[in-house]
Parts: structure tokens; sequence; C-alpha cells
């Protein structure tokens, strides 16, 4: 179900994608409305779903996550509940989607060290039942935009 948003409800999501911790006082100065207005419609899009909740972007580096990979599995058709149901319990894997092409699952995956991440792969995901293989492609640096309404990003930089 797509939501209906005018160009206010726009600039309050990009406003908040850019600054989560913003109040909701600055972000109606921001934007030349009042609190009151600023508040019912920050109050629609988190009712109507559009607004998730608000978080912490963090370096994954800065905090011990050195290692980060995409792994892709194939599985058994008619697997991918039971296959998803386990991926939420592995430690390390960040998000994962069922994907079409020459594999079933895509993952992002972001542990301390190579050898934990070949424990994450060899041990956890290749004792899920419905997984038929796995391929690791390792990711050397990445670019750490954060995608904003209108394919426009907050900031530009990638990972040292």
């Amino acid at each position: 179900m797509t939501v209906e948003l005018d160009d206010v409800d726009r600039k309050i999501i990009t406003e908040l994608s850019r600054d989560a911790r913003l109040s909701v006082r600055s972000l109606a100065e921001r934007l030349h409305i009042s609190r009151a207005s600023a508040y019912s419609r920050l109050d629609r899009l988190i009712t109507d779903g559009v607004v998730r909740g608000f978080s912490v972007r963090l370096d994954p580096a800065m905090i011990g996550l050195t290692t980060s990979a995409y792994v892709t599995l194939r599985i058994e058709q008619n697997s991918w509940r039971e296959v998803s149901a386990r991926l939420r319990e592995v430690s390390g894997i960040l998000n994962f989607a069922l994907i079409g092409g020459d594999f079933d699952v895509l993952a992002l995956v972001r542990v301390a060290g190579q050898g934990e991440l070949r424990d994450l792969v060899l041990n956890d995901l290749h004792s899920i039942p419905g997984v038929l293989s796995t391929r690791t492609h390792l990711i050397f640096d990445e670019s750490n935009d954060d995608m904003l309404l209108g394919g426009s990003t907050a900031t530009r930089r990638s990972r040292p």
C-alpha cells in the first residue's frame, strides 16, 4: 500500500533522514510550518508506517566489525519461510532479501574478522535446512550513502 505524500511530508522525511534527533520545534522552523502541523504530520507518517522508527547510523569498523561480505545462498524451492526464520537468528547478518537471478537470497554480513565470517558461513548458514550452497563476496570498500527521497544522499563518503 502506498501512502500519498505531499511536498511538506517529503521535506519532513528528508530532514529526519539527515538528523533523526531533530526536535519537532526545529523541524517546524526549518520547514516554516507550525509546531502543531509538524507534530500532526509526523504522527501521521508514523501511524501510516512511512516512518518506521528512528535510529543511529554506526561505522561498523569503529565498533569492531571489520569484516563485511555479501553472501549469496541457493535454497530449496519452497523453503523461504523456514530459511528466512533461521537467518533472523544468525548473529552477524544485518540484512537479507529473497532475490531473483542465479541465487535466491542475498545477505549482508558484518563480523569481527575472517574467522568469524568462516564460522558464520560454514557452520551457521550451511546448517540451515534448505540451504543448498553459498558464495561469499568480501567487501573491500563501500559507499555509505544514505538514500533520501528523490535519490539524493545526505552524505557521500566511503569507509577508509
